[in-house]
């Protein structure tokens, strides 16, 4: 986050606001809370079903270990897939990838495609050689250890996501960014394939595996220095998700429209100044406890949020009795008050440091305070605070929120900012997409579906016409 410059003399934490009535109501087809795209939320387990026999598929340099068998199915199973739907929807038969190579970054390295494999911790399609090439030393067993197979199927179905546009003509010269989120896009689609029990090798949780995915989205993101029109770009956290969720949700052929001008028409990632003037603001962290962070928060929520009756007051006082206990903030309708956990918020805006404990980010804590705002919103609108319904509505007007510190004002957005959106609404308890018990939705998809659709909207209203 970034903050104007300035000071303004409090006399006391209670931050009051004023402002006019708007309204979040309206009419619309609603999104039911229970499912994510239309699917029922499971919890699962994700990766190669019971009893699956290995596919068989040749691959240079293996060694035939776990890895490898899991890489290699994944890559079979995308290509059946693959070769149902590229004639289906492109009029295109799908050429089975000539070769695949395993290698072991911490090892000998060998050349692929004119580069040597050693230190190189990553997985890649080389288009000359249409080879599929994966690190079975340090990427998959790293993420298969620490966030799941379904992250691994995601690695591997965003590389013959390459293939496929390959085999769609599209041109070698396509920026970076579009080439990575149409294979992001890709993704979604193939992993739409398997949640919906059409694979007969694997299988995806719609809610723990689908999170696992999204996490490691989050892990391959580009760092805060890099603009989306910088040569190699692949995207921040927060657009590489929304590509996946383009393709999951509205199938391959929306993935073949993400072009330059779709990129630079949504992006979040900015495409000015330096990488060490982005660098640099990424690395600001503003510390909720300091008074004019507040009184800075508070003027861009008045600013969001025009409310008829008194704005809700911010307050270091008692929690609501409603409320899960370890929640850092809580609404309390019967008071009008919002309360901060000052000291836990400050742990959760403390980002990581390498060899420290951290938090996520200033931006994190800063959104889950605005998620309880928003609460005295839905109220004076007349919505239920509590259920899954008012937790979906709260996650899309703070993303509604978020969008109105874009350029500028009392608090802006710093490069980064959004991706720790994403993290915060990944984690069990994340406020963003909770109600006013601080129960979140089940599902990490629909916390950042919702959390997007308010930050693409434009318009307050449209949260409370979708989500009622």
């Amino acid at each position: 986050m970034k903050r104007r410059q300035g000071w303004t003399i409090l006399l006391s934490l209670c931050l009051c606001l004023t402002g006019c009535a708007a309204t979040v109501g309206g009419v619309a087809q609603p999104v039911d809370p229970t499912r994510v795209a239309g699917l029922e939320i499971t919890d699962g387990a994700s990766g190669l079903k019971p009893g699956v026999l290995d596919a068989g598929l040749p691959v240079d340099g293996g060694d035939g270990g776990e890895i490898d068998k899991l890489a290699a199915n994944a890559v079979a199973d995308v290509q059946r897939y693959w070769r149902e739907h590229l004639p289906a929807i492109f009029d295109r038969e799908f050429r089975p990838l000539t070769t695949l190579v395993s290698y072991d970054s911490g090892g000998r390295g060998r050349e692929i495609c004119g580069a040597s494999t050693a230190g190189l911790v990553n997985a890649f399609y080389c288009s000359g050689e249409d080879v599929v090439a994966w690190d079975r030393g340090g990427l998959l067993p790293t993420l298969n250890d620490s966030i799941g197979p379904a992250a691994v199927m995601a690695v591997l179905a965003h590389e013959i996501g390459h293939a496929v546009q390959s085999r769609l003509g599209l041109p070698a010269a396509a920026p970076s960014i579009v080439k990575e989120q149409q294979a992001d896009c890709y993704t979604g689609a193939y992993l739409r394939w398997v949640a919906e029990g059409k694979s007969p090798m694997f299988q995806v949780s719609t809610g723990r595996g689908l999170n696992e995915v999204l996490t490691a989205l989050f892990q391959i993101r580009d760092s805060a220095g890099v603009a989306y029109s910088d040569d190699g770009a692949h995207g921040n956290a927060f657009d590489r998700v929304s590509a996946f969720q383009f393709g999951f949700t509205d199938g391959p052929a929306r993935c073949a429209k993400i072009d330059e001008r779709e990129v630079e028409g949504r992006s979040t990632q900015g495409g000015f100044g330096s990488a060490r003037t982005n660098e640099r603001a990424a690395a600001e962290n503003v510390r909720l406890d300091d008074r004019q962070a507040l009184a800075d928060l508070t003027t861009s929520l008045r600013q969001a949020f025009r409310l008829a009756a008194t704005p809700p007051t911010l307050t270091t006082g008692a929690a609501c009795g409603v409320t899960t206990e370890d929640a850092l903030a809580s609404y309390c309708s019967e008071a009008n008050q919002i309360n901060l956990d000052l000291d836990g918020l400050v742990r959760i805006g403390t980002p990581p440091r390498r060899g420290r404990q951290g938090g996520i980010g200033d931006f994190a804590a800063f959104a889950e305070v605005a998620s309880r705002y928003t609460l005295a919103l839905q109220q004076e609108g007349g919505f239920r605070l509590d259920g899954p319904v008012a937790a979906q509505r709260t996650a899309c007007l703070t993303g509604f929120w978020a969008s109105t510190i874009v350029d500028g004002g009392a608090l802006t957005l710093s490069p980064g900012d959004l991706d720790e959106a994403i993290a915060e609404m990944l984690t069990r308890n994340s406020l963003i997409a909770a109600d006013v018990r601080g129960r979140t939705l089940p599902a990490g998809f629909a916390r950042v579906a919702a959390f997007r659709d308010g930050f693409s909207s434009g318009a307050q209203e449209s949260c409370g016409k979708k989500y009622r």
